[in-house]
């Protein structure tokens, strides 16, 4: 019986073409060893699974191949590469530094570094998880790293970048890994099925491609368990239930029983959900996850944000039209708060079900906000009630004995005042004279007006719009056209700009610079190198926005182009390097070259 192996292991890249959704990386590692520009230490830092170690095997095969292609890969039948794939290769060397952390782990290598090949150009050093290293280790490791034999390539391999030592980052080149896209997944599980004779459903593979969030090995892994759980068939059906993912057509039925008003329909369905043994924050989750899907829907501009397996698309767009976005982001506040608390309830059906009840009743609650009659509105005129302030005048208060008190004035009381007792049971009583208000209309009438007066209007906003058209028709916003003349008086306008403000570098790079006009709208920048163009882009807001305001035009754009001096060409009379000498001399004699490459010299020039 022959042992199986994984599909992560049996399907490995061995190209730099093989290497999916990592097209950034392989084209710049092909180019450099092409061009023969390959640095001493190389960082690769990117989430699990996305193809790192992967990466840094192919690279140490490459540059070790006796015959690389002229594409920059790996012949794959020399010597070096044979070896290599049998995994029995001396140039390579695999340090798991989870284990290996310790300072006298990175001693042991850096000792090994110093001696040089027996075979092949290069010794490659993989230290795989670095972040893991200790401080010592990282300090110890310093020196060797920065300065290595000619013959030694360090590649450290990371999934937390953030982790490792700055004096360790600024010594080696830095490559970004990005996580693989659902569609590079979905191609590359396809073509993995077409070899091993697979039956696999689209739909399947898209939610083994979800389920994986970016990591191929994850993605590989599930893959293997299906078809061993289905007897070498994947479907849309088994993939879900193997998954233990709940069905999207559940989240359809649920969305609407609640724009329906059905509580019934919604708690019995929930009961089906709950006896196929999904818990509740799985469910508040994936409702969570269909909700933000129909909102994408609403919007043309965003459909491509949707993720969803194929042919559900135009199910999703069609119940997206029925619901209104008020509903669909209130829905996110409910399940979002509810998702948090899950834990802390300690009747999780109960929380799930109250969640439930919310919603089916929400587009209720929504209906009585809107409505300008009901509780959740109210204009701010009509809640707006003047203040009465009681007016009181000190009174002359007249012995104990007295069984009466005057007033100080002439014993008429003024307009609008009158006498009201206050009884005291010591002492003698005080009358207050307080100010009546005679027509509490209007002046709540006058009160709204001053309200509305702060606040703006429809009126007030439709008075702008006016004035701006009559200020259109008068010629006071029309725009200036683009032309040269125009171009350069509003470009000097700008260099005088920079020097009053004392920036003297940007005002001679601006000075330098040509500009081309292209269309009515855009313009075009030409510089004489990436130092200027820096220059100009800093100042990019501040000159975008000087110029729109010149021509009275909002539309207006610009781009920048470098166009690189033509160096002059060297004299033919100069007298030549060693580099150059050395190369005549192997041209003549042929036997220099061989004796160098048999006593292993390297040469100083």
């Amino acid at each position: 019986m022959e042992k199986f192996i994984v599909s992560a292991r049996k399907y490995r890249p061995q190209t730099f073409d093989t290497v999916v959704g990592q097209s950034h990386i392989t084209t710049t590692l092909k180019n450099a060893i092409r061009n023969n520009q390959l640095a001493h230490a190389f960082l690769f830092c990117g989430p699990r699974g996305v193809g790192k170690t992967t990466c840094a095997r192919i690279l140490a095969k490459t540059i070790n191949c006796e015959n690389i292609q002229p594409d920059g890969e790996a012949c794959n039948k020399c010597t070096s590469c044979k070896t290599f794939n049998e995994g029995t290769s001396l140039n390579i060397h695999e340090l798991d530094a989870a284990s290996n952390n310790s300072v006298d782990d990175i001693r042991t290598l850096t000792d090994q570094v110093r001696f040089a090949p027996q075979a092949g150009k290069y010794k490659v050093y993989i230290i795989d998880e670095v972040h893991m290293l200790s401080s010592s280790a990282f300090n110890a490791f310093l020196k060797t790293l920065e300065e290595p034999p000619p013959y030694a390539i360090f590649i450290l391999a990371t999934t937390e970048k953030h982790k490792i030592l700055p004096t360790i980052l600024s010594r080696c080149q830095i490559f970004d890994f990005k996580r693989i896209t659902t569609n590079d997944t979905v191609e590359h599980l396809q073509e993995i099925c077409k070899k091993e004779d697979i039956k696999a459903d689209k739909a399947g593979l898209q939610v083994i491609a979800q389920k994986s969030e970016g990591c191929m090995r994850d993605a590989l892994s599930i893959m293997d368990k299906i078809v061993s759980f289905t007897n070498g068939e994947i479907t849309y059906s088994n993939t879900l239930e193997h998954l233990n993912i709940l069905d999207a057509d559940y989240y359809f039925k649920l969305i609407d029983a609640m724009t329906a008003q059905d509580l019934g329909a919604a708690m019995i369905l929930y009961d089906d959900i709950n006896r196929k043994g999904f818990e509740g924050d799985m469910v508040l989750n994936g409702f969570a996850e269909f909700i933000r899907n129909l909102l994408v829907c609403k919007d043309e501009k965003v459909i491509g944000l949707l993720e969803v397996v194929e042919g559900f698309e135009e199910k999703y767009s069609a119940a997206s039209k029925k619901i209104s976005s008020a509903f669909l982001i209130s829905a996110l506040n409910i399940l979002n708060e509810a998702e948090i608390n899950y834990k802390a309830a300690r009747n999780k059906r109960l929380h799930v079900e109250l969640a439930l009840i919310r919603l089916t009743y929400l587009q209720q609650a929504i209906e009585l906000v809107e409505d300008n009659s009901g509780i959740g509105k109210k204009k701010p005129s009509e809640s707006a009630r003047p203040v009465a302030f009681r007016n009181i005048v000190p009174l002359e208060i007249k012995s104990k004995e007295s069984s009466e008190i005057t007033s100080t004035t002439s014993g008429k009381m003024p307009f609008g005042l009158k006498e009201k007792p206050v009884p005291q049971e010591d002492g003698p009583r005080l009358i207050i004279q307080e100010k009546t208000i005679r027509e509490p209309e209007k002046v709540s009438k006058a009160a709204a007006e001053v309200q509305t007066e702060k606040a703006p209007t429809l009126g007030a906003l439709l008075k702008i719009r006016q004035q701006v058209q009559k200020n259109r028709l008068n010629g006071n916003d029309i725009a200036k056209s683009l032309n040269t003349e125009n171009l350069q008086e509003a470009w000097n306008l700008y260099v005088d700009k920079l020097s009053r403000q004392k920036n003297h570098s940007s005002v001679t790079n601006f000075k330098l610079a040509q500009l081309r006009i292209t269309d009515e709208n855009s313009f075009e920048i030409i510089t004489e190198s990436n130092i200027q163009q820096k220059f100009i882009e800093q100042e990019r807001g501040a000159l975008i926005e000087h110029l729109q305001l010149f021509f009275n035009n909002r539309t207006l754009n610009y781009q920048i182009t470098v166009l690189e001096a033509q160096s002059e060409k060297e004299p033919q009379d100069r007298p030549l390097t060693q580099k150059e000498q050395y190369l005549k001399m192997i041209e003549e004699y042929p036997l220099v070259k061989e004796l160098k490459e048999r006593l292993r010299l390297e040469l100083d020039f």
